[in-house]
This record gives C-alpha cells, sequence and structure tokens, in this order.
C-alpha cells in the first residue's frame, strides 16, 4: 500500500474514532518484535542521559507597539525546548523573535509543552494554555516522535491532534504543525530499528499532514531537517544526550517552521495567508492532501496546506493541498531553468521531480488526473 494511501486510511480511521494496528508491529511478527526490544535497549544505552528539564521560555519576546501578538506552542520535548542551555534558544523564543522583528509588536509566548508527551496530552496542553490566553493569534504544535517511540497506534495518535487543531481553529487560531520527525535519522540507534522508525514517523508524519490540513491547520514538514547537518557536524546540531537537538538544531528548525507562521498571520510583504501561488521550478504545486503529504515527508520544510480549485475544496480524491517550499531556495534564471522553450525542453536532470518545460512565474501547472503535484517514480511508494 502506498504512504497516500496509508495516510488516507489513518487519518479517515482517525476522523471516525477507529484504531488500526498498533504502529504495525503485527506485521513484523513475533520474532521481527524480539528484535525490536532488544535494539530499543541498546538504543537507550547509547542515548545520552537526558536532560533535567528545558529552559521556561515563557514571555514577552521582542517590542514595539500594539497589542501583543499571542503564540502558544504545544508538543513535546522538541517543543519544550530540551538540550536549550537559554529561554532564548527554543523554537518557541526563536519564533516569537521572528515575528516581532517583522510586525514591529511584541510577541506574549505561552509555552505548555512537555517533556516525554504523546498526542494523547496535547488536549490538556491546549487547556493549561488557554487559562493563561483566552484566544491565541498562533499556535505551534511539535509532535509526534513519543508517539512512534511508545509505539502508539497512529489513528488514535492522529486523532487527537486533529481534536486539537479543530478546536484552536473554532476560535480563530492559526494552526502550524511541525509533523513526526524521521528517526530514521538519530545516528545511536541501530539498523534495522532505524529504518523501521523512520518508516513508522513517515507514516505518521503523512497521517498528520491530511488531518491537520482537514481541519483547518497547515504543517511543515520537520523530517531529516537536521540529517545531513548530523552527519557533517554532529557534535554541533545535536545536544549532549545525542538524541535532542542542541541549541543550533532548534535554531534549523525554527527556521523552517517561521514563514510558515509568517504565512499564517499574513505578515509577509505583499503576501496573505493563502494567495502565493506555487512555483513550479520549485517542484511546488497543488493537488489531493494526501498525495502533497506524501511529497512534504521527503522535502523538509516544504508546508502543506488547504486551497481550492476552481471554488472547490475538493476533489475525488479528497481535500486539495498546495505544497510550498518555505524558506524559497534560490533557482536558476527562467532562461537558464527553462533550456530551450520553442523545443519544449527542460535542463531537469533524469529523476528530478520538477516538471518541464517551466511555466511562467507562480503559475501552477494544469490540473490532470493525476494531480497538479510534480510526479516522481516515488509519487506513491517509497522504500521505508
Amino acid at each position: 500500500m502506498g504512504r497516500a494511501r496509508r495516510a488516507r486510511r489513518i487519518a479517515a480511521t482517525a476522523a471516525y474514532g477507529g484504531g488500526g494496528l498498533a504502529a504495525g508491529l503485527t506485521a513484523l511478527g513475533a520474532v521481527g518484535y524480539g528484535v525490536l526490544r532488544v535494539e530499543a535497549g541498546i538504543a537507550r544505552r547509547l542515548v545520552g542521559q537526558p536532560f533535567d528539564g528545558a529552559p521556561d521560555d515563557n514571555g514577552t519576546y521582542g517590542a514595539g507597539s500594539g497589542e501583543p501578538v499571542e503564540l502558544i506552542v504545544l508538543g513535546d520535548s522538541s517543543a519544550a525546548g530540551m538540550g536549550a542551555d537559554r529561554p532564548h534558544q527554543t523554537v518557541g523564543a526563536i519564533i516569537a523573535n521572528g515575528v516581532s522583528a517583522l510586525t514591529g509588536r511584541p510577541v506574549h509566548l505561552t509555552n505548555t509543552a512537555v517533556i516525554g508527551s504523546e498526542s494523547s496530552g496535547l488536549e490538556l496542553q491546549l487547556a493549561n494554555a488557554l487559562d493563561r490566553v483566552a484566544r491565541p493569534h498562533v499556535a505551534v504544535i511539535m509532535i509526534g516522535a513519543n508517539d512512534v517511540t511508545h509505539r502508539i497506534d497512529k489513528a488514535i495518535a492522529v486523532r487527537h491532534l486533529e481534536t486539537v487543531v479543530r478546536s484552536l481553529r473554532e476560535l480563530g487560531t492559526e494552526v502550524v504543525v511541525g509533523t513526526c520527525p524521521d528517526l530514521g535519522t538519530i545516528e545511536p540507534i541501530p539498523q534495522p530499528l532505524r529504518l523501521i522508525g523512520r518508516r513508522w514517523s513517515r507514516d505518521l508524519a503523512a497521517a498528520q499532514t491530511v488531518a491537520v490540513v482537514e481541519a483547518g491547520g497547515r504543517t511543515v514538514s520537520l523530517g531529516d531537517l537536521l540529517g545531513p547537518e548530523f552527519y557533517e557536524r554532529p557534535q554541533e546540531m545535536f545536544s549532549a544526550d545525542r538524541f535532542h537537538p542542541s541549541p543550533a538544531g532548534y535554531a534549523r528548525a525554527a527556521a523552517a517552521l517561521l514563514p510558515s507562521v509568517y504565512a499564517a498571520l499574513g505578515v509577509w510583504s505583499g503576501e496573505t495567508a493563502d494567495d502565493r501561488l506555487p512555483d513550479t521550478r520549485r517542484g511546488e504545486g497543488v493537488g489531493p492532501v494526501a498525495v502533497a503529504a506524501t511529497y512534504a515527508v521527503r522535502d523538509p520544510g516544504t508546508e502543506v496546506s488547504a486551497t481550492q480549485i476552481a471554488g472547490q475544496a475538493r476533489g475525488p480524491r479528497g481535500r486539495w493541498a498546495k505544497l510550498l517550499r518555505r524558506p524559497h531556495d534560490p533557482v536558476p534564471d527562467r532562461q537558464d531553468d527553462a533550456g530551450d522553450a520553442s523545443s519544449g525542453e527542460s535542463k531537469a536532470t533524469p529523476g528530478d521531480p520538477r516538471p518541464g518545460p517551466a511555466r511562467p512565474h507562480g503559475i501552477p501547472s494544469r490540473l490532470t488526473k493525476r494531480s497538479l503535484i510534480p510526479r516522481s517514480p516515488l509519487d506513491e511508494e517509497e522504500p521505508p
């Protein structure tokens, strides 16, 4: 079964209150499960001792005129900032400072994330946050890793996340969810546990994307965001326990989330939350949300949000979604990128998911029965 179909199934099961096989363990059989238990024990011994806690980053950031922007942060240890040395190094604090710098208003951060939290803890975290601020302007949620490591049924985990997103949207709060990170990039975890962790975490991230977009939020794929940097500079990007990000790692995650927070608040210059059209030169596009989710999990920093085609929010394969890569990577000049326009050829390399020939800036490719999301050989399935 392809990842897009699995994501649709998990999200649908969550929406209707059911549950599937807990993290797919039954497919492994008793022998495979035994191997995983042994390797999980090895991983726990290899990963350094956890920290006592995370710095308290609650407070007001930036300065300026007007009422503060109310930002809440929910989630697990990554949202709490475990591994950061000081409050200003957490993801929430970096985002708060960034929003203040762009809006010219102070930002009040309320962080109720809990170290070790699973998705089932989000409702209580939200209740605690709403006790402090009645109507947040924007919420950032980072969750999923503990659902994978604790083998929580993916449909149950997704249901808890979707419930919180819907509750926030009913308050008028914009929601940005950093989906489950790719646990296959954690070096101390041995094989085959890393390969299985990669599949489980990517499947959960794709299902989270479907559910969050259906509920009115937007997602940003964190995936293996720190993977390349980890292999090059492991001491810099990961903290002393070799599992949680370092301050530099948190800065990298915040940099991926911050543009989507800007867009959700409508503070980009000349851009509101919904008006930027996809740029096909960057592999952006519009298509069914489950298909967009499969692309997002393979490309960290990719945003997925709801959109419409010809005034319709849904198509034959589900809700329409827009896939954007934020922040923009530099792209070649139009003439260089397009190749010989008269011949209809493109300079895209074999296997490059970007479509050719190139189209005018910002104009999405024409809708086909397959999708507006750029096609690749891994469209529906990917090795774990």
